[in-house]
């Protein structure tokens, strides 16, 4: 038989708002106390119809996260920075993915009829039927890894195609003029659209051809670094770097310069994006724009919060910094 808010109060000698409180205003309720009902509650197999306190008081408490995939280690660390925060502040994170716009829309559809708190998604890129469902919803939204003003709500992230120029640059610099660009052949993304874009804009004000491009099905993986040179190399034989959209294709270029008996930087200079765990340890160390995903997500659940709790927020747009990490590989 399932218990109740009235039996973990009998049992615990204690009144049923006190039990309440316990989970919905633990402040209020003295630490000793505290513990023993939640205890007694442990003891006993009671859990606390959480979506039934939201609909009495009004208020739900849970947070929804939108990611288009779970494979990249960016979006795991905003989410990271993202509950962590939350569950400082007493909210719940639920999670789901998307992978392109429209299946987004079918997302949002379905997280609207739960009545969440707020909103957090990933990029930019969501079709007009989305945008219309959350703001006629009136739910706090923020966008993250957004390089321009939000089109729904609040925003957070830095401009992707500044890394990537930054990063272009810092290649050029070591004196290198024939580089090529290994990117994504994904359209409608313009997470990838926007990196390709710094890197050509660098190569532009440089003199230098920006016209060394081979993109790749994300899928492919490693695969698309060996892809890249092979196909940049019939473009530009005195191919000498690649800048890469990713650290995972980047680590790619530098397993198919090992094959080749290429000795990286001297021969081939190799830059990456995203500073992923692999960047420090694959030889020679890859050079790559390092990101702050936790960083991304804490910021984002500092602007809903303040949003749900106030009503507003001091600045709807947040740039969390990016940096250069310069290793052995250019």
């Amino acid at each position: 038989m399932k218990s109740t808010m009235a039996d973990v109060a009998a049992a615990a000698g204690v009144s049923p708002m006190t039990v309440s409180n316990c989970y919905k205003h633990p402040h209020k309720v003295h630490a000793e106390t505290r513990e023993k009902v939640l205890a007694t509650a442990a003891a006993l197999g009671y859990v606390p119809n959480l979506i039934a306190s939201s609909l009495a008081s009004g208020h739900n408490r849970t947070i929804t996260a939108v990611v288009p995939s779970l494979s990249n280690s960016s979006f795991a660390r905003t989410l990271e920075g993202l509950g962590d925060f939350l569950e400082s502040q007493r909210y719940e994170l639920l999670l789901a993915v998307a992978e392109d716009p429209q299946r987004e829309t079918q997302v949002i559809r379905g997280i609207l009829g739960r009545r969440p708190a707020g909103i957090v998604l990933t990029g930019g890129e969501h079709t007009q039927e989305t945008i219309r469902l959350i703001q006629q919803s009136g739910v706090p939204v923020v966008e993250t890894w957004l390089s321009s003003a939000p089109s729904i709500d609040m925003a957070v992230g830095f401009s992707l195609s500044d890394a990537a120029y930054d990063m272009t640059r810092l290649v050029i610099d070591k004196g290198l003029r024939h580089i090529g660009w290994a990117g994504h052949n994904l359209p409608d993304s313009q997470r990838y659209l926007q990196r390709q874009q710094g890197f050509q804009k660098a190569m532009e004000e440089a003199g230098l051809r920006s016209d060394l491009i081979h993109l790749t099905a994300e899928s492919e993986g490693f695969a698309g670094g060996r892809l890249a040179i092979e196909a940049l190399l019939k473009k530009e034989r005195r191919l000498q770097a690649l800048c890469c959209v990713t650290d995972v294709v980047a680590a790619g270029a530098l397993f198919e310069c090992a094959r080749r008996g290429w000795k990286v930087p001297a021969r081939f200079a190799v830059a990456g994006y995203g500073d992923y765990q692999i960047a420090a340890e694959v030889p020679p160390g890859l050079t790559s724009v390092k990101t702050n995903g936790a960083g991304i997500g804490r910021a984002a659940g500092e602007l809903l919060v303040q949003k749900i709790e106030t009503g507003q927020v001091d600045d709807r747009v947040r740039r969390v910094p990016y940096e250069i990490i310069v290793r052995g590989s250019v």
